[in-house]
């Protein structure tokens, strides 16, 4: 009768065994960097609606989100803070988790106004900061460092032109997005629906998830 070698089976039980574990961890790897790097985010230090100074290094190792908007905004800002809130309460209770909205109507928009504005909008995260300071270090934020449009003059319908895109900022201070369907980054993501267009305030979510993994 021919004899059974038992360490090969063992070696080969150990092997299949790793090999069961180690498919999902690769696989889950393989999901979790396919983000593009789009480059570094840029510094600010500004004050949020509990006069408190937040600074970028508030959120070092965090995964956060980033906006532009006012509060007497007639047109997209309920729009996007509407669209932020869902963010929020997907995300509510992570400590990992943050976003940071920067008017650019500081000279209307003062602590107590965003305190009145972030109650309006049931913000209830501790690291979601209604940030306010000097308008030129503002805009130039937006413009320069996010490039995220923001005009500094109000048309006649008491609005002013600025983007209605949020910026997905990964732990280590890094703008990330997806792809598009023909291979390139989407680099920031829509607030607004637009026709024909997948929604992107899910694939934020699927994105935020992704990065908090990391």
């Amino acid at each position: 009768m021919k004899k059974t070698n038992y360490s090969y089976v063992g070696i080969a039980f150990i092997i299949l065994i790793f090999g069961i574990w180690a498919v999902p961890k690769i696989v889950d790897n393989f999901k979790k960097s396919d983000l593009v790097i789009i480059g570094e985010a840029p510094a600010f230090e500004f004050i949020n609606q509990d006069n408190e100074t937040i600074s970028n290094d508030n959120y070092a190792g965090k995964v956060y989100v980033v906006e532009f908007f006012f509060t007497t905004c007639p047109s997209i800002c309920p729009i996007m803070n509407r669209r932020m809130v869902e963010v929020q309460n997907d995300f509510f209770g992570n400590p990992n988790f943050g976003i940071a909205s920067f008017t650019i109507t500081p000279e209307i928009d003062t602590p107590e106004v965003l305190k009145a504005y972030a109650k309006k909008y049931k913000v209830s995260h501790p690291n979601w900061h209604f940030l306010t300071g000097d308008k030129t270090d503002i805009l130039k934020l937006s413009n320069e460092g996010f490039n995220l449009y923001a005009d500094s003059t109000m048309n006649e319908d008491g609005d002013f032109s600025h983007s209605g895109l949020f910026a997905l900022i990964d732990k280590e201070g890094r703008i990330r997005s997806r792809h598009d369907e023909f291979g390139n980054p989407i680099i920031y993501y829509r607030a607004l629906d637009e026709e024909n267009s997948p929604n992107q305030i899910q694939e934020l979510k699927e994105d935020i998830s992704k990065l908090l993994k990391d």
